[in-house]
């Protein structure tokens, strides 16, 4: 490439970018949303036709640090995509000015945008079992790879089949590290206490694994209340304050089943050591009969603090170049525990805020007018929960 051919590339701008073809036949068409490291675009194939989303990821001005956080993202992005509910890579190309990684289209968006403009799982409890038990396969296999995904929430998790299937994405902020001093990463709605905590005050680590199960605890509050549980997880917040004097405050408002009120005190357990692991997590929802008792209170709506350093938008993406066997690999932590498990098969711009009525206006989000069918049950063994090893605890 000469000189000014370099220089032309380097100074392009996103919507430049358009009717250019990659590797002579992916066009891109439009824009989906412009971030800090990037643009994402929506593409076709010229000769199938068959769309995709398009993550062009800028590697002008990035020092050496985010130039390895880029790598390690599509890294473990695409060593995680052989799971159904992963968002699958399908190909990744370098340019002189950016790094493209094609990925397939999912045209429904991310699950934030599905539980407040669609109200596709609150109150309809079957569907909300269904697509929580896939995100539990997902994040346990990232799990059972040594990834720890450290950004869990409903804008990073994205939606396909008319709502019935969710895949994951987003791997900005995954970490191979089971124990972490990365404090504060992530989005503020869904982290842990020991996550938000000062080193200087606490441990100067935590453990990742048991981070991302609070998360997920916060997304079943979202799937199930279309509400978060609070603002942030620490003594500077009073709802959460109220929590941790009162483990029932939740159901005052909240309308959760005594069942899922139960789930939701196993997640919420302030000693990481002590919280509930993935397994016995996907048991006891497999087994809750129901998650609400009534219809949402007038709690505030979702909406966004990530600190996540990645493009900004919506990951609209699915994705496939890895063939998964349908068989969740265990973790050996878990061997020989009586546990097996099978999969169970998918920016708007804002997590969920807490229900605190004076500080945040209300939002009526509608019921579901089509509930989705029966639910496909799938039996899962579940043994003693494994402890978490030693390193960890000491932490």
């Amino acid at each position: 490439m000469s000189d000014l051919s370099l220089q032309v590339a380097l100074t392009a701008r996103p919507e430049e970018r358009i009717g250019h073809l990659l590797a002579g036949r992916i066009e891109l068409t439009s824009i989906l949303g412009v971030g800090a490291y990037g643009v994402v675009y929506t593409a076709v194939d010229i000769y199938t036709h068959i769309p995709y989303a398009v993550k062009a990821l800028s590697k002008v001005g990035l020092d050496a640090r985010q130039r390895r956080f880029q790598e390690r993202e599509i890294a473990l992005h695409h060593r995680a995509s052989a799971h159904p509910n992963v968002v699958n890579l399908v190909k990744i190309l370098h340019a002189v000015d950016c790094t493209y990684v094609i990925i397939e289209y999912c045209p429904e968006g991310d699950l934030f945008t599905n539980i407040t403009e669609h109200g596709n799982y609150v109150g309809n409890d079957i569907l909300a079992k269904r697509v929580f038990l896939q995100l539990l396969d997902a994040v346990e296999y990232c799990h059972s790879l040594g990834i720890y995904h450290r950004d869990l929430k409903p804008e990073n998790v994205l939606v396909t089949e008319n709502g019935t299937q969710v895949k994951l994405a987003d791997f900005g902020l995954a970490t191979t590290e089971p124990v972490t001093s990365d404090f504060g990463c992530g989005s503020t709605f869904y982290m842990s206490p020991e996550c938000q905590q000062s080193p200087s005050r606490g441990s100067s680590c935590y453990a990742s694994a048991p981070n991302d199960v609070w998360s997920l605890g916060v997304i079943l509050v979202n799937l199930t209340c279309g509400r978060n549980p609070w603002k942030r997880a620490s003594q500077s917040d009073s709802t959460f304050r109220a929590y941790l004097k009162d483990a029932g405050f939740l159901r005052t408002i909240l309308p959760l089943s005594p069942e899922l009120d139960m789930i939701l005190r196993r997640i919420f357990e302030i000693n990481p050591a002590k919280r509930i692991t993935i397994p016995e997590l996907r048991y006891r929802i497999m087994h809750c009969s129901r998650f609400t008792t009534t219809s949402p209170l007038d709690s505030p709506p979702l909406s966004e603090t990530s600190t996540s350093p990645n493009i900004s938008v919506t990951d609209m993406f699915q994705l496939s170049p890895q063939v998964f066997n349908g068989q969740v690999p265990v973790p050996a932590t878990l061997r020989n525990t009586g546990y097996s498990s099978r999969s169970s098969s998918n920016s708007s711009t804002a997590p969920i805020t807490p229900p605190v009525a004076d500080d945040y206006p209300s939002l009526a989000i509608p019921f579901p007018k089509h509930p989705w069918g029966t639910y496909d049950s799938v039996k899962y063994i579940v043994g003693p929960p494994p402890a978490l090893p030693p390193s960890i605890q000491a932490c």
